[in-house]
């Protein structure tokens, strides 16, 4: 059956600020305590979902969660109406509201991991919402992001919302930022090709300095509840020595499309192999892995290289979607326009300022989740979130209306900033279509 790759990015949310909160993620902890611009990183995040969707590629659009998160506050133990509770946790633990004001929902990549109908059981779009359980500031996410995905993907006859596995390391998930699919035809079955950092319950290999966020128990647990045949299903580990140069996620070291696999060349351990098994079970496949002697890990990870989008022209051309980061290095510059030349799929490439995002660690894949449907779950899409040039414009009224251009860690305490975030999210469920999703309003 026919379909297409739809990318819903994450709206950047009102308290996007620097807090260095992820331990692991370089570019977060390098620049903490940095000012902030939220309404520049929201413009930055709008600006490049509508660039693409004037391209042709079809764009949704995902909410920001409620920041700071007063309910978490309150079961940790701070007591008080709202504005005393920030006073108290500002003077008490700075570090924790901080935490609970954090805009990480934005990176979407890490709302869900998400199977197309080709390759369920039952034939719905399935998604398994992330635990993000290796970090507090993200596993709080996770019930909020499982309203809003049941408020875009609403009908049960195409779509099923799994809640977040349990919260225990056993099952640590860090959702799609883990996980490919490669084969064809967008609407034929695919490989799923999820990617662990560690086995809980095993010996394997693990890194030294940073945590392995994603198990292969969480990935395998996944792939039971999209009802996923074994044979469209392959486990790999990310190799752990480039999760210590910074490679929290898969996302940062690999992203596929279609039968293309763009990889770094030490992205997995036992990459040979593994390559060799894509070849054997994904027609067509292409592997475009970059020596390290052009494009060291360091350099990936600074650029975010492989933090990329790759999307398919109605042509059959590959266009590559970069931050300006890696336009900036002279050296991947110097690869990628070679590799554009050099007559492969990936034949075009498109740059976007979203430095904001990137500061905390966040390129143009961190930024969309990627959810392949047909014309018949499209349509059953809630149309409200699906870029046009009229939700272009209301959103960025919106942005100017609620957001402010500076945001330090000092202002987070400020009560008036809650009121302005409760206030711009109402009016947002509103102009979304959303419903009741968030807590203040229940």
């Amino acid at each position: 059956m026919k379909a297409r790759e739809v990318n819903f990015d994450g709206l950047v949310g009102l308290t996007h600020h620097y807090a260095g909160l992820s331990f692991g993620n370089e570019a977060s902890t390098r620049n903490q305590h940095q000012q902030s611009n939220p309404k520049l990183a929201a413009k930055q995040g709008l600006l490049k979902m509508k660039a693409l969707a004037d391209l042709g590629f079809a764009q949704g659009v995902i909410p920001p969660h409620e920041r700071p998160n007063i309910a978490a506050l309150r079961q940790l133990g701070f007591s008080g109406s709202d504005a005393q509770v920030l006073a108290k946790v500002a003077k008490q633990a700075p570090k924790l509201l901080s935490a609970v004001s954090s805009a990480s929902a934005m990176w979407v990549a890490n709302a869900a991991t998400v199977s197309p109908s080709a390759d369920s059981g039952d034939r719905r779009v399935h998604f398994t919402v992330a635990n993000l359980n290796n970090k507090f500031h993200r596993a709080m996410e996770a019930p909020t992001t499982q309203g809003l995905l049941s408020a875009i993907f609403r009908d049960a006859q195409y779509f099923s919302i799994h809640p977040a596995l349990p919260q225990v390391a056993l099952f640590g998930d860090e959702g799609a930022a883990n996980h490919n699919r490669l084969g064809a035809e967008y609407g034929d079955p695919g490989l799923q090709l999820f990617v662990y950092g560690r086995e809980e319950a095993g010996s394997g290999l693990i890194p030294a300095r940073y945590p392995a966020r994603q198990t292969r128990e969480a990935s395998e647990a996944v792939a039971r509840l999209h009802q996923l045949p074994a044979s469209g299903t392959l486990f790999a580990q990310q190799n752990p020595a480039v999760i210590d140069q910074g490679v929290f996620h898969n996302d940062v070291i690999a992203v596929s499309n279609q039968q293309v696999l763009f990889c770094h060349q030490h992205a997995f351990l036992h990459q040979p192999q593994l390559l060799a098994q894509l070849q054997q079970q994904v027609s067509g496949f292409c592997a475009i892995e970059v020596p390290d002697h052009q494009v060291s890990v360091s350099d990936a990870v600074s650029t975010y290289l492989f933090n990329s989008q790759l999307l398919s022209r109605e042509s059959g051309e590959m266009l590559l979607v970069l931050p300006e980061e890696a336009r900036q290095h002279p050296g991947v510059w110097r690869y990628l326009n070679e590799l554009v030349a050099s007559g492969g799929p990936i034949g075009e490439m498109k740059v976007f300022d979203l430095r904001e995002s990137m500061c905390n660690g966040g390129g143009p894949a961190c930024l969309r989740l990627r959810v392949v449907l047909t014309a018949q779950e499209q349509a059953a899409v809630n149309p409200a979130v699906m870029m046009n040039d009229h939700l272009f414009a209301t959103l960025n009224q919106w942005v100017d209306r609620f957001y402010r251009d500076r945001l330090s860690a000092d202002d987070l305490a400020d009560p008036q900033l809650l009121t302005e975030g409760r206030e711009a999210l109402d009016q947002l469920t509103k102009l979304l279509d959303l419903g009741n999703v968030y807590d203040f309003q229940q």
